[in-house]
């Protein structure tokens, strides 16, 4: 896929983490959860740029006027498929700034997913989307996406998350 001239598609490097953290806080604005980040910039960098990191980013950089600008990121991890026997890409997040929209980078991004995915032999590319988030539903439906209407997500966290390890420790072994 190409891009303008003045935009490049490219791995994440550790000096991008503050503009990814900055972009995820810009995320959860979007969604609705402002105040939901927890995430730091050295936690950020550890999983991504580690020993062994076990996430990954690609972002979107803008020319502007001779300095490169992140506009947009793409943070996914590995997922696996026992039915397909290999692994999978699960997008974790996808965000591009309102003011870049309508230039090709979130579809950019994901095609570079895709790019991977095909490259290494994995199965597929998946995410998931609030169901109020039309405009991105509608977006990933024109690539081609569908949703997985006979799955839904579950989440264990919080106190219930901990209730539930705790029982478990005690009974394993």
């Amino acid at each position: 896929m190409s891009l303008s001239t003045t935009a490049l598609l490219r791995a994440a490097e550790p000096a991008d983490v503050p503009v990814i953290l900055d972009l995820i806080h810009e995320l959860a604005v979007y969604e609705k959860e402002p105040d939901a980040v927890k995430n730091t910039v050295e936690a950020l960098t550890a999983q991504l740029f580690g020993e062994n990191p076990a996430i990954f980013a690609h972002v979107i950089e803008e020319d502007r006027a001779g300095a490169g600008e992140v506009m947009g990121f793409a943070l996914w991890f590995l997922n696996y498929s026992t039915w397909e026997g290999t692994h999978g890409i699960y997008l974790e997040d996808l965000y591009v700034r309102p003011a870049a929209r309508g230039r090709g980078y979130g579809k950019a991004l994901l095609a570079e997913l895709a790019r991977i995915a095909v490259e290494r032999g994995y199965a597929r590319v998946e995410w998931a989307v609030l169901k109020w988030n039309e405009p991105s539903i509608g977006f990933y439906r024109s690539l081609g996406a569908v949703p997985m209407e006979e799955w839904d997500t579950f989440r264990l966290t919080g106190g219930a998350l901990a209730e539930f390890g705790a029982s478990a420790a005690g009974s394993a072994g």
